[in-house]
């Protein structure tokens, strides 16, 4: 077993099954029981439960008859509609569900060998950033010989069942998967980043060229082994599970079982053009009620395909719960779309490839300010910089990244009364190119964007950022929460992503001896303006250098312009506050580059809060003549480093 794997309850597979088979006796789970409570925590079971092993429920069990697919699933008398519609989604990737019914082919039945076969089972789940295995017994709760669960549609296939058991006992009892959300468990079964979009809110339903931008990113998802769910959003109670005109189920999670561009009629021997519709399949894990609208199963509008473009998308007319519907339709009559990415971190891939970082983190709650981690939303000013804080480097001119904040999933303590997700998220700045401690002060940090704050539980955002360092805080909306998380980074080229640990730097006899900061300086470099042109091909390509005491930082080079915006933000502890700081002004050229002029910056400023515009010097001190420009300087200082 890979040590990336851990064992939920200690329990492992291996050797209970081992033991199973030489004591010649079948698995009992002591830590999810066949009893009432293993059922429901919150009320009793509407009649006698009779927990049975499938071979007392037909002759020949089997974990898969003839492979898996999305109409093996058929949701039983518990409201997790949400769980089946990823299974439905899990069913069609065999990448996915292979890592999730882990080694099945060893788990199957053997009829040659019964004597080998000992009544357990192990999946798979991802959690909070790691797979975790959970062990079952084959016992199943059943109501007059009939499973009262998600089945199969053949009597004799048992892997969703199992499946069903195993997230069940992840999550303490049966009862506590009434009632969820697709795409948490579509990261479960996969790791996968998801995200939520409300179709109402964007321009989905009546604007074309939204649309055809969604079709083609779900389109790459789903050929890229996504999952795709969908559903609609309720209005008020009374209308959880009403029947629509058209069929289909409010308040009711339905799978994303294809996505295709569908050619309509016979594509011609002289022209290579044809008319194609956006279609996507669905299915509602009942396993019935389909859609009746546009291109449901038996609609006219098939008349207008081929025989083998119905072929090719593998069109069944069928009571099966799965139907087709034009792109159009379903933007109009779906609210909201969870939208699983597999994103790609193999080098050995036709397709991009993400760099990722994973950083494990926890709010937690202390009375000192400076331990105290669950500070709040970005409304709670005095408290909000207390929060976990992780800084990150955008190292291209620009770059897109991919963020996911995932909460530890809170459904194990609904026995206790409790059970709902904090409302959760994030914001982002960017900071000095040198920050390597805590920010204690918002001064100099551009806010560059912030995620939604909701009580989901995972958060996700995609951004576009320029060159730079950044620090990502993750928040609880109110303060004093505690609870777990994960934070996830995917960026083009290494990110570097890591923790703020340290307020300040540590005392140690070394910095003793040394001398230990006394000062704190913030200095920004707004724009550097009217520098002379190198010749006619066009003006300087300038970066910055700001040095302070032994410190040291650069900035990327612009090209060809005699007026460049830096916005460049650096941060110095200074032992010797009397010793200035220089700015210099460097031209970037192929063999070596030339300094076109420094700034000098001693003492405190007079007014540390307003833009200073100085004059370039030479290396005398004196004012360049040769190339004369002027600077833009923001500083601020202060002798108090807990203000960092």
């Amino acid at each position: 077993m890979s040590s990336s794997v851990q064992l939920f309850k200690h329990q492992s597979y291996r050797d209970l099954k081992q033991q199973c088979v030489r004591h010649k006796q079948l698995f009992e789970d002591p830590e999810f029981p066949a009893e009432d409570n293993s059922l429901f925590y919150s009320r009793s079971p509407p009649g006698r439960v009779e927990w049975k092993r499938p071979k007392e429920l037909c002759e020949d069990p089997q974990l898969i008859v003839d492979g898996i697919s999305a109409h093996d699933l058929h949701q039983g008398k518990l409201g997790n509609c949400w769980f089946v519609a990823a299974c439905s989604c899990l069913a069609i990737k065999d990448k996915l569900w292979k890592k999730v019914i882990v080694n099945f082919k060893k788990q199957e039945w053997n009829r040659k060998k019964p004597e080998a076969y000992a009544g357990i089972f192990h999946f798979r789940f991802w959690c909070l950033g790691d797979w975790t295995e959970v062990v079952i017994d084959d016992r199943l709760p059943t109501m007059n010989g009939e499973l009262i669960y998600c089945h199969s549609n053949v009597k004799n296939e048992f892997w969703s069942a199992l499946l069903e058991k195993a997230y069940a006992k992840l999550f303490g009892s049966y009862e506590a998967l009434n009632g969820g959300n697709t795409g948490d468990a579509m990261v479960d079964f996969s790791g996968a980043v998801t995200e939520h979009l409300d179709l109402t809110r964007g321009k989905y339903r009546e604007d074309v060229i939204e649309q055809t931008k969604l079709f083609e990113d779900l389109l790459k998802v789903h050929n890229r082994g996504g999952l795709i769910s969908c559903s609609i959003q309720l209005v008020s109670s009374a209308d959880m599970e009403a029947v629509t005109d058209m069929g289909l189920v409010k308040g009711h999670a339905y799978s994303v079982t294809a996505v295709k561009k569908l050619q309509l009629g016979q594509r011609s021997l002289c022209s290579s053009k044809s008319e194609k519709l956006f279609m996507i399949r669905m299915r509602n894990p009942w396993g019935n009620r389909e859609w009746r609208g546009a291109w449901c199963d038996e609609s006219e509008e098939w008349n207008r395909v081929s025989q083998s473009e119905r072929k090719r998308i593998g069109l069944t007319v069928a009571n099966d719960g799965e139907f087709w519907m034009t792109f159009e339709d379903w933007c109009k009559n779906f609210n909201t779309v969870d939208i699983g990415r597999i994103i790609n971190t193999s080098y050995f891939s036709i397709h991009k490839t993400w760099e990722k970082k994973l950083m494990r983190g926890a709010w937690s709650r202390n009375s000192d300010p400076l331990l105290n981690r669950s500070g709040g939303c970005f409304n709670n000013k005095v408290t909000f910089l207390q929060n976990p804080q992780y800084v990150f480097d955008i190292k291209k001119a620009e770059d897109k990244a991919v963020i996911s904040l995932q909460q530890k999933d809170q459904r194990i303590f609904r026995k206790e009364g409790k059970g709902d997700n904090f409302i959760i998220g994030f914001e982002i700045f960017k900071v000095e190119l040198n920050r390597e401690y805590r920010i204690h002060k918002l001064q100099m940090q551009e806010k560059v964007a912030t995620s939604t704050y909701t009580n989901v539980r995972m958060v996700f955002l995609k951004k576009v950022l320029p060159q730079g360092r950044y620090v990502i805080i993750p928040t609880t909306f109110q303060p004093g929460i505690v609870s777990e998380f994960v934070l996830r980074l995917f960026t083009d080229v290494p990110s570097e992503l890591r923790e703020l640990d340290l307020d300040q730097p540590e005392m140690t006899c070394w910095s003793r001896l040394c001398g230990y900061p006394q000062r704190i300086t913030q200095i920004m470099v707004h724009k550097v303006e009217g520098l002379q042109q190198r010749d006619q091909s066009g003006g300087r390509n300038p970066y910055l250098i700001i040095k302070c005491e032994k410190q040291k930082v650069r900035s990327p080079a612009q090209k060809k312009t005699s007026s460049a915006v830096f916005d460049m933000k650096a941060v110095f502890l200074r032992k010797n506050k009397n010793q200035p700081i220089v700015i210099q002004v460097w031209d970037k050229k192929t063999l070596c580059d030339q300094l076109l002029g420094q700034v000098l910056l001693a003492g405190s400023p007079s007014d540390p809060k307003e833009l200073q515009t100085l004059q370039l010097l030479d290396k005398d001190g004196q004012p360049a003549r040769e190339q004369p420009g002027r600077i833009t300087v923001k500083v601020i200082s202060s002798d108090d480093l807990t203000e960092l």
